[in-house]
């Protein structure tokens, strides 16, 4: 797949739901959906960025191509799962899909760990 193209759509949709967010649902949302809104914007934008940068360091020699595959992956499936249904639980108020926002996270914390496995020097 090519990661820097899905980091570069997945920044652009950040800034298109974080528009949608600021002009068309304030004031239709309370203040804690509008909130949990927010937080799913910030936590799509960090991880759109990083499968951005991420998608780059197999250019540099740093890690192979598979390597960043993986990292990239993870971080778009914490985006999916965690935003997405973080944008759900604001916009629909179904309290239940909270529910599954721990394992979009816990894919952002293993794409991230993964990351750091992969930078740790090498011997031998």
């Amino acid at each position: 797949m090519m990661w820097s193209s899905a980091g570069a759509f997945l920044m652009a949709a950040g800034v298109i739901l974080g528009a949608f967010g600021a002009h068309v649902l304030r004031g239709r949302l309370d203040a804690y959906s509008l909130s949990v809104y927010e937080k799913a914007v910030f936590y799509h934008f960090l991880h759109a960025l990083g499968i951005l940068i991420v998608s780059i360091l197999p250019r540099t020699g740093t890690f192979t191509e598979n390597a960043a595959g993986w990292v990239c992956f993870l971080l778009a499936l914490g985006i999916a799962i965690f935003s997405g249904s973080l944008y759900l639980l604001a916009i629909s108020g179904n309290r239940i899909l909270g529910a599954i926002t721990p394992v979009g996270g816990v894919s952002m914390i293993a794409g991230w760990l993964l990351l750091g496995w992969y930078l740790l020097p090498r011997r031998g």
